[in-house]
């Protein structure tokens, strides 16, 4: 009786490999667009939930409430920023890679009413592909995440 062998050769092991190597060498330059999408949705939406977190607290305690670039000037906000009330720091964002923040160059303030104290201009997150998000407030203060172009940022 003759035993048939079982499991691959060393050749079609080879073709199987080269083939994955193939496959992964296309796929990579797209996974790097959306990695670099992603990390400015995360971005957007982690500004857009500080915002919301600023603007509770500050109706909640009757108080303005900070929300304070990590660093001075437009291009502080890729540094990070905290949300605080008084000298109470009530949340922490750490620094972003890869990532460029366009807007307000100062800290945004939430009265006690919920509202912003003055007009904020919308803040652009944009990615090292190009792709870009905004968040924009509304009359109430309620801050909005889209995706947009940065031509096309209210």
């Amino acid at each position: 009786m003759k035993l048939k062998p079982h499991g691959f050769t060393l050749i079609e092991l080879m073709v199987v490999v080269a083939l994955a190597a193939i496959m992964a060498s296309l796929a990579a330059p797209s996974f790097k667009s959306f990695v670099s999408g992603q990390r400015v949705k995360t971005a957007a939406s982690d500004f857009a939930m500080a915002a919301i977190l600023a603007r509770s607290e500050a109706i909640k305690r009757n108080a303005d409430v900070t929300i304070s670039p990590a660093t001075s000037g437009a291009t502080g906000w890729k540094d990070g920023w905290s949300v605080a009330v008084g000298a109470t720091q009530l949340s922490q964002q750490q620094a972003y890679t890869g990532v460029t923040f366009s807007g307000p160059a100062s800290a945004i303030t939430y009265t006690g009413a919920g509202r912003l104290g003055a007009p904020v201009t919308t803040m652009t997150i944009t990615g090292s592909d190009g792709s870009a998000r905004c968040v924009a407030f509304d009359l109430s203060g309620m801050p909005k995440s889209s995706k947009s172009s940065t031509e096309t940022c209210p």
